[in-house]
Order: structure tokens, then C-alpha cells, then sequence
């Protein structure tokens, strides 16, 4: 209902015309709110939808359209296409009058996808997704124990960590990770693990046999620290904490009731921080302290969509908490948010007028990239929340963007005016999978698609190509920060000397 209304009133606002149709495809994990959500951004930008939902879940996808159906939208603007993923998806993906595709889920399918969508759609047709996160918190020496440690239950265990949100990866400074620990099993043993219909049940099972197979043995080639118990019968998984040395011992997301804990020392928290940006992605993370200078750096600093001051971390409000990743994490622009409806409406595409910018190979590319100082600059915006909670939209210019085409150097230079680091270069498509952290592509000219391709077969982050005449819109990165101001407590200043 958050989204429906929110998207409704925005639309309101928006004189866009539509792009035509969108393939929706939504997981199973929040099988009405984001099959609903993607929807609902669609249709009131006046677009048709082909919607497909995850397998586990088509029923209540069924009963989601039908119900939507009811309220008065035609069947020929909404059309629900179940099936498996393997085989519905890429027609949905790939048929030639789809113009753009949102979808929910791991990163591997989203890199499927654009693929898929850059051998077969227009070069254009955007694609929004959004994707996991190996989510840390850190709770420094200062924090309140008791507080933290129901901020990370919730955050690690509820839902059977079965969020993209959820906690995976706990740092506890040393000088306080004895007593933390202590309290954290104490409240994990509290934990009621059965089914979800049950009055008293916390902790629910996962998804499938596959899923609790692979969690299980995750559980099994790691160090145990805790495990609390589960019923035999059913696709149970007791809560655990496993014991590792930091973020670059998870490889991939486990999806599932599983922290990783680490200790670290009071000096080495920048490092720490590096180590989770290494990571690549940038969803969630949460960060418990009364030091406020040092609650500013660590924002200043954390690569991620959003952040969570002395609380827990999952549960985004739609209109107070935007939501969604950079990097590995999703393309953006955040659902829930101010940026949403505009990527589903129609785009005018720029014209190709103007000279060609330089040929560069890729070390002069560095070089030029190099040259320029590092982005600046970000605006700010409250956002409405409840009492005792501030929420705070920042608007922050992207790094390394590439203009090709003809007339590259104006738009490079309206990215840089913006605060982007922006060069305008012609670079050899072969080179164009090969430029390091490359966060967009402006483009107009004869070889849209073959560049499109270029950027699908990059591995790692999915880089757009840029191609609309409002290209500056798509030149930022979206972060959200939610503090709970109620929790500071004592004096910081005493705390801090």
C-alpha cells in the first residue's frame, strides 16, 4: 500500500509519457511488497507490464494481479507470465516491443540479464535492478550493548535472514567483544525457531530444501562460534554465528540465518571500512556508536546505499528510506525513493552533433582520469520519519564516467560541472570491458549497440549507457541515512576525551 500511494502521488506530479512496456521480474522473499512495487512504478508512468514473479511464489503473484485487476487495471496493461526463470525470463527480456526490464534478485541474474537485453532490445532500454549485499555493521567500544545487540538480532535473524537488507557481517571492537558476545547468544538462545504460523515463532524456515542444503554446508566449512537449535522436520536452519577474520573471508551472499562475526582494534577502523567497500557491494550497513565526529567519517566513507545509525538495519520506510545499492548491489535508482518513476518514463534520445572526441588508449584514459581532482559535493534533503529518527536523502556525483560520440566534450563537461570526474574519449570497444571502476557511459552515435554489448560483458558492476538528453539525472548516486537519535545517551564529549 506504501508504494501503491507513493507512486500514485508522485505520478501526480510528472507530466513523463511512457516508455512503452516493462518486463517486471520480482523474488520470492518479499513475494507481494516488490512484485507490487515494480508494478505500480510502471503502470503510473503509463506503461504496460509483463510481470514475472518468482517461482516459489506465483500464487500470491496471482492473487497480487487478479486483485489489481479488480481495483480497475486492464488485463492488457498488465499481463502475469509464472514460469521458471531459465525459461520465461529471457523472452521476457529479449522480446523486441519490451523497452526496459526491473527486476529483484541476485547479481549474477541481473549480469544475465543485460546480456540478454543488450543483444536484443534498443541500446537504450534501461534496466533497473537491484541486487544483494554482504551488509556489515560495526559496533565500536562506546556503543550500548543492550541496544546493539536486538539491532543485530533483528537485523541478522528475522525473516530467517531471508533480506537483501539483513545482516551477514559483524565487527565488534576488541575492547568490548567478550561482554558482546555474551549478551548476543544469550538473546540468540531467546530465539523461537518453528513454523511461521505459530504465536510464539521468531524465526521461520528458509525458502526450500536447496536453500537449507547450502546454508548448512556454509555452516559446516566454517569456524562455529554459536548455533542455537531448529526442528528436525521442516527447511529449518538454527540461527548461527560463525567466527571469521573480516568481509573478505564471504565470497559470496548467504542468504539464510547466518552472522559472521570478526573483532577488530580500535585503530584499525579505517581499514575495516576499506575492507567493506573492497567488497564491490554497497547495499546496507549499520554502525553503532556515541562518538558523533566519528559516526560523520564512517558515513562519509561507507560505500553503500544505506545506512543505519544506533539501530537496526533493514525494514526501509517507502518515502523515508529509499532503497537500494551501488555497485555489485544494483544500478539504482532507489525504489521507494524521489528518482524512481522518472527511469520508467519515455527518453529522447540525444542527437549525434558535434565533434568526435580523441582517441585514448586505456593508459591514457588512466592518465586523464587521474588528472582530474576527485569529485565534490552532494546535496542533502530531509526526508519525513517518526520521532526520535532522522532521515536523509544525499544526492552524491558518480567518478569516472566516459563520454564517446560525436559532441562528447559538451556532455563531459556538463558531468564535470555537476562534480563528476568525466572524460570524453573514443576508446576501442575491444578496451571498453577493460576500463577499471567505470561507473557510466554518455553516449550518442552508430554504434549503441555495440558499445551496450561491450559494457553487458563486463564483469563485476553493471555500467549504464547513458543515451537520453537528460543523461545528468543518471550522473548521481543515491544514499540514505536513518540515525536514531534517541540513542546516543551520556555525554559524547566526556566519552570522546
Amino acid at each position: 500500500m506504501d508504494f501503491l500511494r507513493y507512486y500514485a502521488h508522485q505520478a501526480e506530479a510528472l507530466a513523463s509519457n511512457s516508455d512503452g512496456i516493462f518486463t517486471c521480474i520480482s523474488p520470492w522473499n518479499f513475494p507481494l511488497a516488490i512484485f507490487t512495487g515494480q508494478i505500480a512504478a510502471a503502470l503510473a508512468m503509463g506503461n504496460g507490464v509483463l510481470a514475472k514473479p518468482a517461482e516459489a511464489t506465483s500464487l500470491i503473484a496471482v492473487q497480487a494481479t487478479a486483485l489489481l485487476h479488480q481495483a480497475g487495471v486492464p488485463k492488457t496493461c498488465l499481463q502475469l507470465l509464472p514460469g521458471e526463470g531459465a525459461v520465461v525470463g529471457p523472452v521476457l527480456c529479449s522480446a523486441p516491443n519490451v523497452s526496459g526490464v526491473c527486476f529483484t534478485g541476485s547479481t549474477a541474474t541481473a549480469q544475465a540479464i543485460n546480456r540478454v537485453m543488450a543483444e536484443n532490445l534498443p541500446p537504450q532500454a534501461p534496466l533497473i535492478a537491484e541486487t544483494g549485499g554482504l551488509n556489515a555493521m560495526i559496533v565500536d567500544s562506546t556503543a550500548l550493548l543492550e541496544q546493539a545487540v536486538q539491532d543485530v538480532v533483528v537485523s541478522a535473524f528475522q525473516s530467517a535472514g531471508q533480506r537483501c537488507s539483513a545482516l551477514r557481517m559483524l565487527y565488534v571492537q576488541s575492547d568490548i567483544a567478550d561482554a558482546f558476545e555474551r549478551m548476543l547468544c544469550g538473546a540468540m538462545q531467546a530465539l523461537v525457531v518453528g513454523p511461521p504460523e505459530a504465536a510464539d515463532c521468531d524465526v521461520g524456515p528458509v525458502i526450500d530444501a536447496a536453500a537449507q542444503a547450502r546454508i548448512s554446508a556454509h555452516i559446516a566449512r566454517n569456524k562455529l562460534l554459536f548455533q542455537t537449535s531448529a526442528p528436525e522436520n521442516g527447511y529449518f536452519v538454527a540461527p548461527t554465528i560463525l567466527s571469521v577474520s573480516g568481509i573478505s573471508d564471504l565470497h559470496e551472499e548467504i542468504f539464510g540465518p547466518v552472522l559472521h562475526l570478526a573483532r577488530y582494534d580500535a585503530g584499525d577502523l579505517d581499514r575495516v571500512i576499506e575492507d567493506i567497500n573492497a567488497s564491490g557491494y554497497g547495499l546496507t550497513f549499520g554502525f553503532h556508536s556515541r562518538i558523533d565526529d566519528r559516526v560523520q567519517k564512517v558515513v562519509s566513507r561507507v560505500n553503500v546505499g544505506n545506512l543505519y545509525i544506533n539501530r537496526n538495519q533493514i525494514g526501509a520506510v517507502v518515502g523515508s528510506q529509499p532503497f537500494g545499492g551501488h555497485g555489485l548491489s544494483g544500478t539504482g535508482p532507489k525504489a521507494g525513493g524521489p528518482r524512481y518513476l522518472p527511469r520508467f518514463a519515455a527518453q529522447s534520445l540525444m542527437t549525434a552533433d558535434g565533434p568526435l572526441p580523441p582517441q585514448m588508449s586505456l593508459a591514457e584514459l588512466e592518465q586523464a582520469f587521474a588528472s582530474q581532482p576527485p569529485q565534490e559535493g552532494h546535496s542533502t534533503e530531509d526526508l519525513p520519519g517518526p520521532t526520535g529518527e532522522s532521515n536523509r536523502y544525499l544526492l552524491r556525483p558518480r567518478s569516472r564516467i566516459l563520454c564517446m560520440g560525436p559532441g562528447a566534450e559538451t556532455r563531459a563537461q556538463s558531468a564535470r560541472d555537476m562534480g563528476c570526474r568525466a572524460i570524453a574519449a573514443e576508446i576501442a570497444m575491444a578496451d571498453v570491458t577493460k576500463i577499471p571502476d567505470l561507473q557510466a557511459v554518455v553516449y550518442a552515435g552508430p554504434q549503441a549497440r555495440l558499445l551496450r554489448q561491450a559494457l553487458s560483458a563486463r564483469r563485476g558492476a553493471i555500467v549504464p549507457l547513458l543515451m537520453d538528453e537528460t543523461f545528468e539525472r543518471w550522473l548521481v548516486s543515491e544514499q540514505s541515512i536513518c540515525i536514531n537519535t534517541t540513542a546516543a545517551g551520556g555525554n559524547p564529549a566526556l566519552l570522546a576525551s
